[in-house]
């Protein structure tokens, strides 16, 4: 590993801790305010802050001698309307998809503590292999074996000894489902489209969508807003507008398979601040379950190959 390639891990490793410690701010700011609430105040941060972010690597790439575009032909006043239209369509789709995973999961971390909110959603990276089979793409063995594994670890992390499952746990099991769909409308649009860009618009509409649904269901007020400052300004910030660009950053020139195994660690991390910061501890079983999904995460990661083709990556 060369000294490139350590600085884009450490990057990425930043990104991890930033993102499991955002579960905190988001628990902490349910004290305050609603969960559509402070999903509408972080997403319109998350949108302000991206935009010098932008700003920033375009300039970056007009020094580096690539302004961006796929080809000359782009120029093109059609090209131009297409890819406007594209950028605009995925920003749209993604920020509709992050608004649903990001409320429901708002939601859930009210009713369960902020490391088991962080292992439960993310069972999105396994999520997201099995859905792809719907769209004709082959899975490995691997997977199956991570699919098995994540199911115990579920029943270790959710279900109590009478069988109970917690309404926290169900919220934030659908916010994974969700948030594995997200990851699949980034990844097809983010083939015709600046993916920061596109990023800085899904904050928007995630924001507006969720702003409809607080002044429908909730009494959000500025005093409430103020006196949960911190929890906002880290999500909105840090989690939403820093924690995005840092791992556009860190990915490059990374393999996606250990860029996807150090961006995980944010499972671990939610579970040493939720013990460090507020507090929280899990239980035998509980532990057990983060451990059953943590061997489920890192090998649906793992390359391997499928039936018929070469070797490949988890996802």
């Amino acid at each position: 590993m060369n000294k490139t390639q350590i600085r884009h891990s450490l990057i990425l490793l930043l990104t991890a801790v930033i993102w499991g410690v955002a579960f905190v701010a988001q628990s902490v700011g349910m004290d305050y305010v609603g969960p559509f609430t402070f999903t509408c105040v972080r997403s319109f941060i998350g949108g302000l802050v991206l935009i010098p972010c932008i700003a920033l690597l375009q300039r970056g790439n007009r020094r580096a001698g690539n302004d961006g575009t796929i080809s000359a032909e782009q120029n093109s006043p059609e090209k131009e309307k297409k890819s406007r239209w594209m950028l605009a369509a995925g920003g749209v789709c993604c920020g509709l998809a992050l608004c649903a995973a990001s409320c429901f999961q708002q939601f859930g971390i009210q009713y369960t503590t902020v490391g088991k909110a962080g292992f439960i959603t993310a069972f999105y990276i396994i999520i997201v292999p099995v859905i792809s089979l719907f769209f004709g793409k082959k899975c490995g063995i691997l997977v199956w074996v991570s699919v098995l594994l994540a199911l115990g670890g579920l029943y270790f992390l959710c279900i109590t000894e009478s069988f109970r499952i917690g309404t926290g746990d169900i919220l934030v099991f659908i916010c994974a489902f969700l948030f594995a769909v997200h990851i699949l409308v980034i990844d097809y649009f983010t083939r015709y489209v600046d993916g920061v860009k596109m990023s800085c618009i899904q904050f928007f509409v995630c924001g507006a969508v969720s702003g409809i649904a607080m002044l429908l269901f909730e009494t959000p007020s500025l005093s409430a807003i103020l006196n949960a400052w911190q929890p906002v300004l880290y999500a909105g910030v840090l989690s939403s507008g820093a924690g995005y660009t840092l791992q556009i950053i860190g990915q490059r020139g990374m393999n996606p398979t250990v860029a996807s195994l150090i961006l995980s660690l944010e499972s671990v991390v939610s579970v040493l601040a939720g013990l460090l910061i507020l507090g929280q501890t899990l239980s035998g079983r509980e532990v057990l379950g983060c451990v059953l999904m943590s061997a489920a995460i890192v090998l649906a990661q793992l390359p391997q190959k499928l039936p018929g083709k070469g070797k490949e990556g988890g996802m």
